[in-house]
C-alpha cells in the first residue's frame, strides 16, 4: 500500500466526482454503464495521485466496475419503466454474460496495463466506427434475434471483453442487439441490465485477484479503490436517470451518432496511452 498525501487525495476526489457525473448521465444515456468514460479518466486521476503506471490502469478498470453496480440498478429501473427491456433476450444471455466476465477478470491479472489500454482502444474504435456507419439504417438484414441470441458464446464474449475493458457492456451489446434486430432504444435499456450481471462477477474478480499486491494507493481492496468508489457512487447514481430522459428524447439516428463520435475520442486518447505507456 501506498499512501496518498492530503493533496493528492482532495485532486483524485475531485477529478473522480465530476467524472461520476457524466458516467451517470452516459449510463442512462447510452446503456454502456459508465465505464467508458470512468476507465480514462480514473486511469488519469491514479496517475495524478502518484499510483504507479503498471497498477493505474488495473486499478481504473477494477473500480469502474465496482461502481457500475448500483449506476446499472437506477439505469436498468428507468429503462424498465418505459417498457425498454427485453426480458426474454435478458432472461437467456445473463448467465453467459456473467460467466465471460467471471473469465475476463481472471486474463485481466495477467496482462499489463499497456495491453488493457490497447484492448480498449481497439474495441472503442471498431464500435464507433460501426456506430456511425450505421446510424440512421435499420438493422441489417432483419430480425436476426430468434437465430442467433441463443448462441451463447455472444453474450459470453460480451462480458469477457467486457471486464477487460471494465464498462458494463453497452460499448458492445448495444451495437450487437442492434445488429440482431432489436429497436436501438430497447437495446440500450436491456444493456442496462447486462451491466449487473458484468459488473458484479468481474468487479469482485479484480478485488480478490488485486489483493495484497504492493504499491496500490490507500483504501484499496485489490484493484478496487474504495475512496474513489466512495466519490463516484452519489454522482453516478444521481445523473443516471438524467441520462435515460435524455436517451428517450433523442432520435435512433442522434442516439447512434452520439454514441459512435464518444467512443472515437475515447479510443484516441487510449491509443495515446497506450503509446505513452
Amino acid at each position: 500500500m501506498i499512501s496518498l498525501a492530503t493533496g493528492d487525495v482532495a485532486m483524485l476526489a475531485a477529478i473522480v466526482a465530476v467524472a461520476g457525473l457524466g458516467a451517470g448521465v452516459l449510463a442512462g444515456l447510452l446503456g454502456v454503464g459508465g465505464g467508458i468514460i470512468l476507465v480514462p479518466v480514473l486511469d488519469y486521476a491514479f496517475g495524478v495521485a502518484g499510483v504507479a503506471n503498471e497498477l493505474r490502469m488495473h486499478l481504473a478498470v477494477g473500480t469502474s466496475l465496482a461502481s457500475i453496480v448500483p449506476t446499472a440498478i437506477v439505469s436498468a429501473r428507468s429503462h424498465r419503466l418505459r417498457g425498454a427491456i427485453d426480458s426474454g433476450l435478458a432472461r437467456r444471455w445473463s448467465p453467459a454474460i456473467a460467466l465471460g466476465a467471471a473469465l475476463g477478470a481472471i486474463i485481466a491479472s495477467r496482462l499489463e496495463g499497456r495491453a488493457l489500454s490497447a484492448v480498449f482502444a481497439a474495441v472503442a474504435l471498431v464500435v464507433a466506427v460501426r456506430m456511425i456507419w450505421h446510424s440512421g439504417k435499420g438493422a441489417a438484414g432483419g430480425d436476426r434475434q430468434p437465430m442467433l441470441s441463443r448462441w451463447l458464446p455472444l453474450p459470453a464474449g460480451i462480458g469477457l471483453v467486457s471486464a477487460l475493458m471494465g464498462i458494463g457492456g453497452g460499448t458492445l451489446s448495444v451495437p450487437v442487439m442492434t445488429w440482431l434486430g432489436l429497436p436501438v432504444h430497447r437495446a440500450v435499456g436491456t444493456s442496462a441490465w447486462f451491466g449487473l450481471w458484468i459488473a458484479i462477477p468481474a468487479a469482485l474478480g479484480y478485488a480478490w485477484l488485486g489483493a495484497g499486491l504492493p504499491g496500490l494507493p490507500t483504501l484499496s481492496l485489490g484493484y478496487v479503490n474504495v475512496l474513489a468508489l466512495a466519490v463516484l457512487l452519489p454522482s453516478t447514481v444521481v445523473a443516471a436517470p438524467l441520462g435515460a430522459r435524455i436517451a428517450h428524447g433523442l432520435s435512433r439516428t442522434q442516439l447512434s451518432l452520439a454514441f459512435g463520435a464518444f467512443l472515437l475520442l475515447t479510443s484516441a486518447r487510449m491509443v495515446y496511452r497506450t503509446l505513452a505507456g
